[in-house]
């Protein structure tokens, strides 16, 4: 399997790779097109996608903060789910480096979402039960509730208060509609 990052969307793979976000994260979650370019300007931001054979596995969207990674968006494709690939990609990522991870997941209201929890769990991430909200990426949306996983440890609320405070200015900077207030707080 093959590592390629994109920076651009005219690279190879992207648009395969849009196609399996869009279709793989609810619209509250997703960024807009335009939001994406810009994000792709961000030194800290990677758009990493798996290939095996010139066939898009899937891809891993993160984040390089001093401290630790954060998993922006992750996701197989439909014809490789459930095949060990999702757990492979991961497991080169949490070995990269020694630094901390942090990921969003939804609240284990369904069972699609226990399953994904359990999935992230049994690679050794750890489910923190404080609260936390995703801000609303698009104009008149309410932010999402979800909750943050880490991995090797748990975190506490004073470093998910740290977290929001230094991570989410840049995370959510180039989207529609937190660019302003998050230029506003850097």
């Amino acid at each position: 399997m093959k590592q390629i990052r994109l920076k651009t969307i005219s690279d190879n793979y992207f648009h395969e790779a849009w196609e399996l976000y869009q279709d793989a994260f609810p619209l509250e979650e997703r960024r807009l097109l335009d939001d994406q370019i810009r994000v792709f300007n961000k030194s800290n931001y990677h758009f990493d996608v798996m290939s095996n054979e010139k066939e898009l596995i899937g891809f891993l969207l993160w984040w390089d903060f001093e401290k630790h990674r954060f998993i922006d968006h992750f996701a197989t494709s439909k014809q490789h789910r459930n095949k060990g690939f999702g757990k492979l990609i991961l497991n080169r990522f949490m070995n990269r480096n020694e630094k901390p991870i942090l990921l969003e997941v939804e609240l284990p209201t369904s069972a699609i979402n226990q399953r994904r929890i359990k999935f992230y769990e049994r690679i050794g991430f750890k489910l923190n039960q404080h609260y936390y909200e995703m801000p609303p990426l698009k104009e008149g949306q309410s932010p999402l509730q979800l909750l943050l996983m880490s991995y090797p440890d748990h975190i506490s609320e004073k470093e998910v208060e740290k977290f929001i405070k230094e991570c989410h200015p840049i995370i959510f900077n180039g989207d529609s509609q937190n660019s302003e207030i998050s230029e506003k707080t850097l």
